[in-house]
């Protein structure tokens, strides 16, 4: 009984967690299943994580996911132009391919790029986001340096009855939105089923010009770069009086997204993100738990020029479609040693495939990885440990391990310190992109990005007050390089060392919610000088200051908040030559129940329409309106 109030009194200490406010000890002290992969409170995963709820969701009235998630701790986003636009993920100052990505479980994103398209993914879909940060390539294998974000699709709750929902959303650039859903559930049941859309006109991404445009998009386009997205999810499960469990999932998200181009890259994207799996969990003994599960994540895309399939209208250039499928399948046992030791074991198999117009050298590789974790209770003392073996078809073997350890003080006090190594596999274009008129675009020879982090942080909650502070350093190894001088062949040369500082201030005072969060970053580039000309420089794309404020209000019916988000200056190259400025953004929001199960929403973003770029020459949203009408009676 000890353990679980001091847990639920410590949640804002290693969580950022929005549902802060709420009385109920469950919101204050969430289970979360990605830092561990085992459902443990968020405060005893040792790791800096934050959750986020549909209720969070609805009341920051986020346009993107991107929006919901810049400026949390650690995270920035870059994008070139507005809505469906390509984005970039930045967690911790790493790379933006360093950053693995789940939906229910399965992992997504591109095996010719390397990371997930989560402009693609619709918000509206959403039910809940645990962002992992640090080093987990100990229980997930690659791509885990900067941390993992896993994305729970919206479902329906056990004895919540049959609850429709309806949300329609009109705004700036011509935009129109709508969703509709149907959840339910019974003491066994649980389903959700909805569909969505979404279109926007747009405004040109690429800054005007023909100085302009051919020093950053290389074109001169002036068309508004039109959005159109149609979405889908299912899901659906059944628990059994003896605990075993079954549950489905499926999320599919097809876009057009018009961007400014030619005819030597095309001007329009067809992209689709599919995702299904399947979990299977039962407990052939008492303290032994078993987890089957399933998946396939397809990323589709596809290019066009005016309206022509690219491959056709251009047929010398080695594009017009790049087809990703990921199929997956995992083996966990969880079993209790005692009441305060658990011990997990597990096997996961990753099979990559890819069809495409371009003729890669090859189109397959296949991943095995086998992996142990040991949780430990002792006293006012936490344990962690894990290792894992990955053998890859393509790069061979590469081991990795964490170990972390906590320590409770009384008043609500907790400090922890982690260390954990990580790597990043090559992606298919590094490794087997065609010859270009008979010269090399890829190198076989490629080995992975490794990592090495530690980390040490001290965080309270004190009545109504949270507050936490976590220090870093990352180590990265074999940085793949793009050399200019060599036709841009990616090679392993470089060295990166991150720096980082967090932190997080909250309250509840009298009905207002503020939370506050601060990330300073130091991430250079510290290759060798004789064979890396960038050494010594910041790492592009990523600044080394960001802030994020956010407050929050209701007055019985009424709802008022608003979000302040502040970032230094970066730089869009890796030779420090092409600087972006420093900026800040405002918005604005309120909400009004008009009845129990009808709520009206509007949100101004960017409210003094301030002029930025996170990407070189492009554009980014100015003043921007949206109007929501929602009915969500079981939001009640």
């Amino acid at each position: 009984m000890k353990k679980t109030l001091l847990a639920a009194a410590l949640l804002c200490c290693f969580t950022t967690a929005y549902a802060a406010d709420q009385d109920d000890a469950s919101a204050l002290n969430p289970v979360v299943v990605t830092a561990t992969r085992t459902a443990v409170t968020a405060d005893d995963t040792l790791s800096s994580v934050t959750v986020i709820t549909r209720d969070d969701i609805q009341r920051l009235q986020p346009a993107s996911l991107i929006d919901l998630l810049t400026g949390l701790p650690g995270i920035n986003f870059t994008q070139s132009g507005g809505l469906g636009q390509t984005s970039s993920l930045f967690v911790r100052g790493t790379n933006s391919d360093h950053t693995l990505v789940l939906i229910d479980g399965v992992r997504i994103g591109s095996i010719t790029a390397g990371f997930a398209s989560l402009e693609q993914i619709p918000v509206e879909q959403i039910e809940r986001i645990e962002i992992v940060r640090g080093p987990r390539s100990s229980l997930y294998g690659a791509d885990a340096i900067g941390g993992v974000i896993q994305i729970f699709t919206r479902h329906g709750q056990a004895n919540g009855g049959i609850a429709p929902s309806l949300s329609v959303t009109t705004g700036s650039h011509g935009l129109l939105g709508s969703e509709v859903g149907l959840s339910g559930g019974d003491a066994h049941a649980w389903y959700n089923l909805s569909l969505g859309g979404e279109y926007t006109s747009g405004f040109p991404g690429c800054k005007m010009g023909a100085a302009e445009a051919m020093a950053g998009c290389y074109v001169d386009d002036p068309r508004d770069d039109a959005y159109r997205n149609w979405n889908g999810a299912a899901n659906a499960g059944y628990r059994w009086d003896n605990g075993t469990e079954l549950a489905f999932t499926w999320l599919r998200s097809k876009n057009d997204v018009e961007y400014a181009g030619s005819p030597y890259g095309g001007n329009d994207a067809v992209n689709e993100q599919r995702v299904a799996g399947a979990r299977l969990s039962f407990s052939p003994l008492e303290a032994w738990k078993v987890t089957l599960n399933a998946g396939q994540s397809k990323d589709l895309a596809t290019t066009y020029y005016q309206g022509t399939y690219y491959g056709a209208y251009y047929p010398l250039a080695q594009t017009g479609y790049f087809n990703s499928q990921r199929n997956q399948f995992s083996w966990q046992n969880d079993i209790a040693l005692t009441s305060n030791q658990l011990l997990t074991a597990g096997v996961d198999y990753e099979q990559d495939r890819l069809d495409s117009s371009t003729g890669y050298l090859a189109d397959s590789r296949d991943d095995t990885g086998a992996y142990l974790q040991y949780l430990g209770t002792f006293g006012q003392n936490e344990v962690q440990l894990s290792v894992r073996h990955d053998h890859n078809e393509q790069y061979g073997n590469h081991n990795t391990g964490a170990a972390s350890w906590g320590y409770h003080f009384d008043h609500g006090l907790r400090v922890y310190a982690s260390y954990g190594t990580a790597f990043h596999a090559p992606t298919f274009n590094d490794l087997y992109y065609p010859p270009y008129y008979g010269v090399p675009s890829a190198n076989p020879d490629l080995k992975p990005e490794k990592s090495r982090s530690a980390e040490v942080g001290v965080a309270q909650q004190v009545g109504v007050w949270n507050w936490g502070v976590s220090a870093y350093q990352t180590h990265i190894d074999d940085l793949i390089l793009l050399d200019p001088s060599q036709n841009y062949v990616p090679f392993n040369v470089s060295k990166a060392r991150i720096r980082g500082l967090e932190g997080h201030a909250g309250a509840n005072l009298d009905g207002w919610q503020v939370q506050g969060y601060l990330t300073l970053q130091q991430p250079k580039d510290v290759g060798n000088v004789a064979a890396d000309a960038n050494s010594g420089n910041l790492l592009p794309r990523r600044p080394e200051r960001m802030a994020r404020v956010d407050i929050d209000r209701r007055f019985g019916a009424f709802g008022v908040g608003t979000t302040w988000y502040a970032a230094g200056y970066s730089y869009d190259d890796a030779a420090n030559t092409h600087r972006l400025g420093g900026y800040s953004t405002l918005a604005l929001r309120a909400s009004w129940h008009f009845t129990q199960d009808w709520q009206v929403e509007a949100k101004l973003a960017n409210a003094f329409d301030r002029d930025y770029e996170t990407v070189y020459y492009y554009n980014q949203p100015g003043r921007t309106w949206y109007l929501t009408l929602r009915y969500s009676p079981s939001a009640q």
